[in-house]
């Protein structure tokens, strides 16, 4: 008899404790986010030149999220709901919990028709149907019985049925909607605690489809007798969120600088889906009849225009703007610096901080100033290309001058106006004329830190030409080593002297004696510097060959 009451004992325990294990964790939804945290960061694989992809944007940035939870003793399930929908869901991390984080997990569904239809699975929901011989809608009870993944079979008391096959209008009435399946993307996970209560919590995690970029406008001055000139400088920050979801009140941060990524964040961040429930049960129509055609097929007219309407611009304000204010432009220095973006040091890095809250709104674009300089010194440069292998003929000199390359130039420094950093982006140059700003060039500029020169390129110039060529019998490098005379032509149309830099190529293709100059190596390449004056010409015959490095058979 004991051995009888002992071993049910032992068959009790066995039962029970695996039943204990498998109850069901609590699930607790997280509070909407108190405060959010963005920090964005440009695509890593973005270079000088190449524009923000404003439809597949390929930056990312760094969410936090501030929420409070209350959590039951023991074991529970928290759901944060209305993540970003780009989240990478490895990189998540929570802190506040008492018990920290023992699993995370996606949800990979949306609220859809398809995933309501695989969440009640087994459960009951309502059919309604039109009666033909009545002409009635009747509802009754049914069973789901099959997954949304082709067809779905319900269970009535007539027995199972094909929705939407027989050919009558059907409609699925669900009693509710589960409340783990959302409409907003939702990330969860599993912690533990003790004693339960109320916390505070910040759930931080990267997220894809985020993009941002620098956008300048400069308003070139009018210039003094030395050439220089005065330009206001006037600096945006372009934040794009491609994202579904909107972040209110956010503080919200960008970070300049190169990042080096290993990480594929476009594969790890694969956004929920909301699918659609596509039930297939014969075809419409038949092979000798084929598909019907609804419609007359006739073509519709054209809209007729709007009474009044003479294809002006429409101005949504209720009352016409005037053209003047239209075109006016807006004072560089109209915005404060205490609304703009400030510069923090951030390693290697530049951070940029907003300093008041501003909302990321979903699938939009936005734009926050971060510098206003009124007083830039600023002139124009020349460059202008020698290419010794060319002869100079004095007779075709006017024939082969050609257009010297204009570059807008300053210095990065505090007394040239400047002294902050520039991130990567685009710069819109204006000059002022008798209709107003006109627009005279678009550059880009790379990342330039505090004390660098900038050189941003223009275009051509059509004041400012040059001529260069050997002036004898051979090219130079014909006789090894012998040095060879070139002649190099300026003219400059200023009326303000030209500052020219003579480019011959590579150092290690060329050495150059310019007697009165000093040749010198500018962005790898081998260069002299000159002023031609206002309204005059600069000519030199000047010395060139190979180097002795260059002339070595690397053999």
């Amino acid at each position: 008899m004991r051995f009888v009451s002992s071993l049910l004992g032992l068959i009790l325990a066995a039962v029970t404790q695996p039943l204990a294990g498998q109850e069901e964790r609590s699930r607790i939804f997280a509070s909407e986010p108190s405060k959010y945290a963005v920090t964005v960061y440009r695509d890593p694989e973005r270079s000088v030149g190449e524009r923000m992809d404003r439809d597949m944007p390929k930056g990312y940035a760094m969410i936090s999220e501030t929420r409070t939870v209350t959590l039951p003793p023991g074991r529970s399930t928290i759901m944060f709901e209305g993540v970003a929908e780009g989240m990478v869901a490895v990189s998540a991390i929570v802190s506040g919990l008492p018990g920290g984080t023992i699993e995370k997990n996606r949800n990979a569904d949306l609220l859809s028709p398809a995933a309501l239809v695989d969440r009640t699975l087994g459960n009951r929901v309502t059919i309604t149907r039109l009666n033909p011989g009545t002409g009635v809608s009747e509802s009754e009870t049914a069973i789901v019985r099959t997954r949304a993944d082709g067809g779905l079979v319900l269970q009535t008391r007539d027995g199972y049925e094909a929705v939407r096959c027989s050919g009558l209008s059907e409609k699925l009435t669900f009693a509710s909607v589960p409340r783990e399946l959302s409409a907003r993307p939702i990330f969860n996970i599993d912690t533990f605690s003790e004693t339960g209560g109320k916390f505070e919590v910040v759930l931080t995690y990267l997220s894809w489809g985020f993009d941002w970029e620098a956008n300048y406008v400069a308003h070139l001055g009018e210039g003094d007798r030395d050439g220089s000139f005065d330009t206001q400088l006037m600096s945006w920050l372009t934040v794009l969120n491609d994202n579904g979801q909107s972040f209110p009140d956010a503080e919200l941060m960008v970070v300049a600088g190169q990042i080096s990524i290993e990480s594929y964040f476009e594969e790890l961040a694969t956004a929920p889906r909301a699918r659609g429930l596509r039930l297939t049960c014969y075809p419409l129509g038949g092979t000798a009849r084929g598909s019907p055609i609804y419609g007359d097929g006739l073509p519709r007219p054209e809209a007729s225009p709007l009474e009044g309407f003479n294809g002006d611009v429409i101005v949504v304000t209720g009352r016409r703007v005037s053209r003047q204010n239209l075109e006016s432009p807006v004072p560089v220095s109209a915005i404060s610096e205490e609304a703009m973006a400030r510069e923090e040091q951030l390693a290697d890095l530049k951070l940029y901080r907003v300093p008041r809250p501003v909302t990321v709104s979903s699938n939009g674009m936005k734009q926050i100033a971060f510098l206003s300089r009124d007083h830039v010194s600023t002139r124009w440069f020349y460059d202008a290309e020698c290419d010794p292998m060319e002869r100079f003929e004095r007779s075709d000199e006017k024939n082969d001058l050609e257009y010297a390359q204009i570059r807008l130039f300053t210095e990065n420094k505090r007394e040239f106006g400047l002294g902050v950093s520039l991130p990567l982006g685009i710069l819109n140059a204006f000059e002022m004329s008798s209709a107003g700003p006109q627009l005279v060039a678009e550059t880009q500029l790379r990342d330039y830190p505090v004390g660098q020169q900038i050189e941003l390129p223009l275009g051509s110039s059509a004041k400012v030409f040059s001529v260069c060529g050997y002036q004898e019998s051979a090219p130079p490098g014909v006789h090894a080593s012998r040095w060879t005379k070139v002649r190099v032509v300026l003219a400059n149309a200023n009326d303000t002297p030209a500052q020219v830099r003579v480019d011959f190529g590579y150092p290690d293709e060329w050495e150059v004696r310019a007697h009165g100059f000093v040749p010198h190596v500018k962005n790898g390449k081998l260069v002299v510097h000159v002023e031609v004056p206002a309204n005059g010409r600069f000519e030199r015959d000047w010395l060139i060959r190979r180097p002795k490095a260059y002339l070595i058979d690397p053999k």
